[in-house]
């Protein structure tokens, strides 16, 4: 059988995807292809959906801007892609698209790699600042995993109790300004940054002070660009145990792929390899 998948968003040449998802096709024994589908704004994007429908591919990735803008042109969402409201994964089941999202899966895959800790201690701390869609699908797997005290903090605290009222019984969410956040660094035991800022190529840029970070904490930044934020070279100095965001790049393809084909990937020497070649950037 020939796989053949792809990725749809715009802009998307210079995405990883292509270079991840061929290693899992070598490392599978599988045949296949993943292909960079761009759809610009200035495309009919229905015409380009219809385009990709008939041609029979058997799974696609969605990065933006088209992760909410898909939503109506598939025909099942899972129930965390319809939770957090967006959509990074799209499967053919028999030419019916069902929708996924990988983030939240595979954000907790590679922490519980790193960090297994974490997810022993149900009592464990966390802290989740920003409030788009990365920090919905977060939020929601370490619900699943059976963390019960996950608050968020966010510029704008309406976006953050949108996420809070989407939580499970027994689990225990406080929303916080940033400010507020700051005060209290020292309360959590895992804070994960889920937003652009410190991105390249605004890289001085973090998004609160960690002044009152306890050494031992894990800090964990989803940016990769570049691999080493402010964030986490503040958290370093501090004397906390720091987590990269190419590990949940990394991994949320892992599950992707499985989606796809049912193979589940070993990771080995690609989370080394993806560092080097992010690090080349």
């Amino acid at each position: 059988m020939q796989f053949r998948l792809g990725l749809i968003g715009h802009p998307i040449q210079h995405s990883l995807s292509p270079w991840i998802h061929n290693q899992f096709l070598e490392k599978s024994g599988l045949t296949g292809t993943y292909s960079l589908i761009e759809i610009t704004p200035e495309d009919s994007f229905t015409r380009e959906l219809e385009k990709l429908k008939s041609s029979g591919l058997h799974g696609f990735n969605v990065t933006v801007p088209y992760k909410q803008k898909i939503i109506p042109y598939l025909d099942q969402l899972e129930w965390k892609a319809e939770v957090t409201g967006a959509v990074n994964t799209v499967v053919n089941q028999n030419g019916k698209w069902v929708g996924y999202n990988t983030d939240g899966t595979g954000y907790v895959r590679g922490l519980k790699e790193q960090h297994p800790s974490v997810f022993e201690d149900t009592a464990c701390k966390v802290l989740i600042i920003g409030a788009g869609g990365a920090a919905r699908g977060v939020y929601q797997a370490l619900i699943a995993e059976g963390l019960s005290n996950i608050d968020i903090a966010n510029r704008t605290t309406v976006s953050a109790e949108a996420i809070a009222q989407k939580g499970s019984d027994g689990v225990q969410t406080n929303v916080l300004g940033l400010q507020e956040a700051e005060e209290v660094l020292g309360h959590y035991n895992l804070i994960i940054q889920t937003t652009a800022v410190g991105m390249k190529p605004n890289t001085e840029e973090q998004i609160i002070s960690l002044e009152q970070l306890n050494e031992g904490s894990i800090v964990s930044d989803i940016i990769y660009q570049p691999l080493t934020t402010k964030f986490l070279q503040t958290a370093r100095r501090k004397g906390a145990h720091v987590h990269y965001g190419h590990t949940m790049l990394l991994y949320q393809a892992q599950y992707a792929f499985q989606l796809w084909t049912s193979y589940n990937i070993p990771i080995g020497d690609l989370k080394q390899q993806l560092k080097t070649l992010l690090e080349g950037r």
